[in-house]
């Protein structure tokens, strides 16, 4: 699949400047209108280090409503999440109905970091690939937007991106020895990264494959996508509001069917009764 992936796409800065407000206000105005169809939006970042991702984050955000969504960063479980099952803690930090969520790496460092560092068995790792499935089959069949985005770069991008930090002195805190020794084993990771987009893309949960050579053509790209989904997604929930019962649109649309239905079936028996000769009373009204 990446090796499929254009990483010379790239966009003017006059393109660029003429397209890129418009998608900023557009997901803005998303934001609203999903929060009011109570539609529960979920972002994932996957991607190799110094891809831009925190920089993609920074600029989705920046204009919507800090009420209504949270980052997740990416990080160890702690002890406590240990104990339970890989998928829990992630569990705990999906949105409530309406609001949005970005998580900056997420349940995929089970199938990626966990597998090419060797944290645990190749059984464990292996497993996750079908339990992942279902926890995003569950999230689609709830209503909820899940978008995954994968930035792809090459090797020699990413060593350039990382020793360009290491000399900016604002910057360097964040490349670690650890990012260099992963830009050495990047055929190891590659390898996790083909099998994971392959056995995780569906139908209800598709990936999106970014080339993040150019920052311009991702920014563009991730938006493009994410409002386009999330159009979608509004657009389902007006043409069937009762689908998601717990929501307010749903008890409007159950409160409208079951008066649809009464008067019909107080149609229904007047008629009746009329043909047999038997009017109801204040059947004529």
């Amino acid at each position: 699949m990446l090796e499929e992936v254009d990483l010379d796409r790239s966009l003017s800065k006059a393109e660029y400047q003429r397209v890129f407000p418009d998608l900023q206000e557009r997901l803005r105005r998303l934001q609203y209108a999903l929060l009011e169809a109570e539609v529960p939006t979920v972002v994932v970042f996957e991607g190799w280090d110094a891809s831009g991702k925190g920089t993609i984050i920074q600029r989705l955000t920046e204009r919507l409503d800090p009420r209504a969504f949270r980052v997740h960063p990416g990080a160890p479980p702690s002890e406590l999440e240990q104990r339970y099952h890989f998928l829990w803690r992630h569990q705990l930090r999906l949105p409530e109905d309406g609001h949005m969520v970005l998580f900056d790496h997420s349940w995929y460092g089970r199938v990626l970091v966990d597998r090419v560092e060797g944290w645990v068995k190749r059984k464990v790792w292996s497993e996750a690939y079908a339990q992942i499935n279902q926890f995003e089959r569950w999230l689609a069949d709830d209503g909820q937007v899940l978008v995954k985005f994968w930035f792809h770069i090459s090797k020699k991008e990413q060593r350039r991106r990382l020793e360009r930090m290491q000399e900016d002195r604002a910057e360097r805190w964040k490349v670690q020895k650890e990012d260099l020794r992963r830009n050495r084993r990047y055929g190891r990771w590659l390898e996790a990264v083909e099998e994971m987009l392959s056995r995780t893309d569906t139908p209800a949960c598709p990936w999106t494959v970014v080339a993040a050579t150019d920052q311009r053509w991702t920014r563009v790209a991730v938006f493009e996508m994410l409002v386009a989904r999330m159009e979608e997604a509004l657009a389902r929930r007006q043409q069937a509001p009762g689908v998601v019962s717990r929501t307010h649109l749903a008890d409007a649309a159950l409160h409208e069917e079951r008066a649809r239905r009464k008067a019909e079936e107080q149609a229904l028996v007047r008629s009746v009764a009329k043909d047999a000769g038997m009017p109801l009373e204040g059947g004529s009204r």
